[in-house]
């Protein structure tokens, strides 16, 4: 019953600078940037209303191919046969015919440089559930919720406008980002500038991403255009050991996204820096304990607190410790207690684990007898009435 009790305000010697009340002014229908080493959000613009992605899903392609090879489904010598369905389709492709078998290889600088759809579809019926580009789509849909895309759907392997073929910003720096942290070693790929595929399409063998040649750092990930859908680009940038995701999309052309995804990535690296904030072998507060042997528990984030904060400030922001308590004893040292609350003005809230700095035993008989007996005489002064 206490247990249900909540502390919101829990005050601690925490003062953080605040974020700051701007943000970055992109004409973008939506757009999401984050800081993939702290996690820190820096810009958020409907990110979480499903859109039509263009060829920026083929990302998820991507990743399912991606684990097909971690796993052994696929080989990246292994040559793949074209269908018919394969070639049907038009727009950016490989110029891929029924006689050819391109190894996997070539299929994934296909997508990758080339933005081919014929490419995606042989992809997709090679691992799809049911030999199928519409069975594959639904695998995508399914694995991309296992992997906390929630409010993407895929109708085809390839962003080619189909009613249903849906993601959010959100969603797409979610995948880009699972694509850089689980496979880097594919991640090389997305910076190659060229690919000549046969030499049968020398008009298509450039990159479309406006960014690799800039010296910003920028190193993937897929832009994306369809008339419904306007210019889109997943992008992410390296600059020292900062890492940064950004996704736009529903630009009106090439130049301004070209314009508009160059000023992202030179704003988010030139107006923020990092700081730690709190120190994982150092307690930041302490939470209330039911029947422990101790009346309270420290409270310490799982690793040092890194996040990013504007270079210039002029207010503090106090953080706040979230917990359900008092917390019942018996707890365990790294057990997950309470929450840091940080709330930047401007910017979605952060929110980050606090875990307890030791042990915590069940209290003896006599602490548990005292503790009911403190409950019984307090519910006793405040309600006579009820009590007798």
């Amino acid at each position: 019953m206490l247990s249900a009790l909540r502390s919101s305000t829990l005050a601690i010697g925490l003062t953080l600078l605040t974020l700051p009340a701007y943000a970055f002014d992109t004409t973008a229908r939506a757009a999401y940037v984050m800081d993939q080493k702290t996690g820190t959000v820096l810009l958020s613009k409907e990110a979480d209303q499903p859109l039509p992605p263009a060829s920026m899903s083929k990302l998820m392609t991507l990743y399912v191919a991606f684990e097909a090879l971690r796993d052994g489904r696929l080989t990246l010598n292994e040559t793949l046969p074209v269908s018919e369905h394969a070639m049907s389709y038009g727009g950016s492709t490989m110029f891929l015919n029924t006689q050819d078998r391109p190894t996997v290889e070539d299929l994934l600088r296909g997508i990758i440089v080339l933005s081919g759809n014929d490419a995606c579809v042989v992809i997709a019926e090679a691992l799809s559930p049911d030999g199928t580009e519409a069975g594959f789509a639904r695998y995508m849909t399914q694995r991309g919720k296992q992997i906390g895309m929630d409010n993407s759907n895929f109708a085809n392997s390839n962003g080619w406008p189909a009613a249903g073929h849906m993601m959010s910003v959100h969603d797409l720096a979610v995948l880009a980002n699972r694509l850089i942290s689980d496979f880097p070693e594919y991640y090389p790929l997305f910076a190659e500038e060229e690919f000549e595929f046969d030499g049968r399409a020398p008009s298509n063998k450039r990159n479309r991403n406006p960014l690799l040649n800039l010296g910003i750092g920028a190193d993937g990930l897929k832009t994306g255009h369809t008339q419904e859908a306007g210019y889109g680009l997943v992008g992410s940038a390296k600059q020292g050991d900062r890492r940064v995701i950004f996704v736009l999309t529903g630009l009106d052309s090439t130049g301004t996204r070209a314009e508009e995804a160059e000023a992202v990535v030179n704003w988010s690296f030139r107006n923020f820096v990092e700081r730690t904030v709190a120190n994982a072998d150092e307690p930041i507060a302490e939470a209330k304990v039911w029947m422990g042997a101790q009346k309270t528990v420290g409270l310490v984030p799982q690793e040092d607190l890194t996040l990013l904060f504007p270079v210039l400030n002029d207010k503090d922001i106090d953080a706040e410790v979230v917990y359900d308590g008092p917390v019942n004893a018996p707890i365990r040292k790294g057990q997950q207690v309470a929450e840091l609350v940080i709330k930047p003005e401007g910017l979605p809230e952060i929110r980050r684990p606090l875990v307890a700095a030791q042990d915590v035993p069940l209290g003896g008989f006599v602490v548990r007898m005292m503790t009911v007996g403190g409950i019984v005489m307090k519910d006793f002064i405040n309600n006579p009435l009820e009590s007798m």
